[in-house]
């Protein structure tokens, strides 16, 4: 699915499929995602702010240079999920530090200091 450029303001995005869906440059502002399925798809360049992804496969999503804030991640999988160059709040950096499925390369561009 083509998403990209579209401005979703408090969507409902529970348990829906948005695997390898283009949504760079997307605007998600009080978005609720719990449970739903991202996996590969490319948020390069999105803002994403008061998204709850709570239990949310966010395996190999590209957030390359995304805006993230105010973010639940709680059990969300995040295997493989590129964060390279994305502005992220301080309180987001711990939350995702805190996911054992953030490692590697990925722990680094978040700025996880272990």
């Amino acid at each position: 699915a083509d998403l990209s450029e579209k401005s979703p303001p408090a969507a409902l995005m529970s348990d829906a499929d948005f695997s390898k869906a283009n949504m760079t440059e997307v605007v998600m502002t009080k978005a609720y995602a719990v449970g739903a399925n991202f996996e590969g798809a490319n948020l390069q360049n999105a803002v994403l702010d008061r998204v709850e992804f709570k239990k949310a496969n966010l395996k190999g999503v590209n957030f390359i240079n995304a805006v993230i804030s105010g973010i639940s991640w709680d059990d969300a999988d995040l295997t493989g999920a590129v964060f390279e160059d994305a502005l992220i709040s301080v309180q987001d950096v711990k939350n995702l530090c805190n996911n054992p499925t953030l490692q590697g390369d990925s722990r680094v561009d978040v700025g996880c200091r272990n």
